[in-house]
């Protein structure tokens, strides 16, 4: 059995009187990935700024890595990495100098090194040397993903990873994500598109109205969905249909 490394227990935000978080409770897996589900507002930034130590929480617990968020924010800082929806990258510098950067902000013995081995990982030797301001959408986010890895982050949160990217760039990411997860890194990542926590994720949590109402694999989602009608082939649901009918049956309660 895997051991977790997140584990999230009754965890409750409030932005003045909007309470946003309600009793968040669930656990991540070493090793795998998981996806966060929910709408517009459904409050899964505001989960990943407190599991990143960027925001406290009004109640409840997070431990990361055996590590209380609350007690222990620089042990934590140490072994994540953060990637938000936008690019957080320097246009006017080349992708190997935002690496290398990167690397001397963590006091990283060879910069230079860790630049070229990511280089090399994720195919930018042709764009390596170029100004970041002249890369596609696709390459920018590639880039962005690469220099949340240095220091080989044992957990890297993505926040919405392919908002606004083009199908085929999207494919690019998803094959990026795969391959963090298959080299070990516990991937934590919120999406609104289903496809994609349907094509990723080894277990999927659905926040809505401020508390998960849902949680486990892909199978397990579909076992909550209505049997579907035997005509000819039995239908099996997608993911999109799961997480429609989980959270209509919430809202007319």
């Amino acid at each position: 059995m895997k051991k977790n490394i997140i584990q999230i227990k009754g965890v409750k935000k409030s932005y003045k009187d909007v309470e946003v978080l309600k009793g968040v409770d669930f656990k991540v897996e070493k090793g795998s990935i998981f996806a966060l589900l929910g709408s517009n507002g459904a409050g899964k930034t505001t989960m990943i700024k407190i599991m990143t130590t960027l925001l406290k929480s009004d109640a409840g617990s997070v431990m990361i890595d055996d590590f209380d968020v609350e007690k222990n924010p620089r042990e934590i800082r140490d072994s994540i990495s953060l990637t938000g929806q936008f690019a957080a990258i320097d246009e006017v510098m080349t992708g190997r100098e935002n690496l290398q950067m990167i690397a001397k902000l963590r006091h990283l013995k060879n910069p230079n090194q860790v630049a070229d081995e990511l280089i090399n990982r994720f195919g930018m030797s042709e764009a390596a040397d170029r100004r970041v301001g002249t890369y596609s959408g696709g390459m920018k986010r590639r880039i962005d993903i690469a220099m949340s890895l240095v220091g080989n982050p044992k957990i890297i949160f993505l926040d919405e990873p392919t908002a606004g990217l083009d199908p085929e760039t999207r494919l690019e990411v998803w094959k990026i994500v795969k391959g963090l997860s298959d080299a070990g890194t516990t991937v934590f990542l919120t999406t609104q598109y289903l496809e994609e926590a349907e094509q990723l994720a080894d277990k999927i949590a659905i926040l809505h109205g401020g508390k998960i109402i849902a949680q486990g694999t892909l199978e397990d989602l579909k076992k909550l969905f209505p049997s579907a009608k035997v005509e000819y082939v039995k239908k099996q649901p997608t993911l999109e249909e799961v997480f429609l009918a989980i959270v209509g049956k919430k809202e007319d309660k």
